[in-house]
């Protein structure tokens, strides 16, 4: 199951059945779970941890030491989950002291080609990054959140669970989860409907997150003023509670 032509390093362990195409290169300090298929040309370093049932395609640089200049050769982690698709040229690079020294990806996500993953980023489950799309460090993403093609997270940013971020959008501030965003400087542009309803949302939760939406965003309220509306929401409704729990939690303030 491993190429002659790879390089696993004698200290690496790989699960069973787990495939190494010809020329990757598998570092010490490195585990691998069951059924996950390393393809040609990937790179990867430790201290990492690779669930089960992952595909890792050509070129993709997973594990390496991170780009800040605050990083001395700290021995920090990169932990991914299981079932990922990591295709061409992804790069994702383990934390930094500064934080909590971990890059942590979740379960059944998809990282299109040429996505960046820095230093300390946290993902989801069933995160999806298109094309080009990066984050900076120390980044959070939600659940079920998506990224479109070449759109940038500012670090420290979070985007919460269900939320949508379109092409090219450049974040600066948390997005609140199930809201639609997109622009050179992200702004608001509804709640993510589409996706809710594949998810099985039912009438209700979509119906009070859309009053939630129109007070935070459409109502002319000031911050705390909307926060009092969601409050009222939130009692019978989990998701607006979640909604409201994020913005509470923020540090950099909400897109708005």
């Amino acid at each position: 199951m491993i190429d002659p032509q790879a390089f696993v390093h004698p200290d690496a362990k790989l699960g069973n059945n787990v495939k190494v195409g010809p020329w990757t290169y598998i570092g010490a300090d490195v585990e691998i779970g069951d059924d996950t298929e390393i393809m040609s040309h990937v790179v990867i370093k430790g201290p990492t941890v690779i669930g089960k049932r992952n595909r890792i395609f050509q070129f993709a640089s997973v594990g390496e030491e991170c780009q800040d200049k605050k990083y001395k050769g700290e021995p920090t982690r990169l932990v991914i989950g299981d079932d990922n698709i990591i295709r061409e040229s992804v790069t994702i690079h383990r934390g930094t002291v500064q934080d909590q020294g971990l890059t942590a990806i979740g379960s059944n996500c998809l990282l299109m080609a040429y996505v960046h993953v820095a230093h300390d980023c946290i993902i989801g489950d069933n995160v999806i990054m298109a094309n080009y799309s990066a984050l900076a460090g120390h980044a959070h993403v939600g659940d079920w959140a998506i990224l479109g093609g070449q759109s940038g997270i500012h670090q420290f940013c979070r985007v919460g669970a269900h939320a949508f971020v379109g092409a090219c959008a450049l974040v600066v501030q948390d997005v609140p989860p199930f809201v639609t965003c997109a622009g050179m400087r992200a702004e608001p542009f509804g709640i993510n409907f589409e996706g809710l309803k594949r998810r099985g949302f039912s009438k209700d939760s979509l119906q009070a997150l859309r009053k939630a939406y129109k007070a935070l965003y459409r109502q002319n309220l000031t911050l705390e003023q909307a926060k009092e509306e969601l409050a009222k929401l939130a009692a019978d409704e989990p998701a607006v509670a979640q909604m409201l729990h994020f913005i509470d939690k923020s540090e950099r303030g909400i897109i708005r």
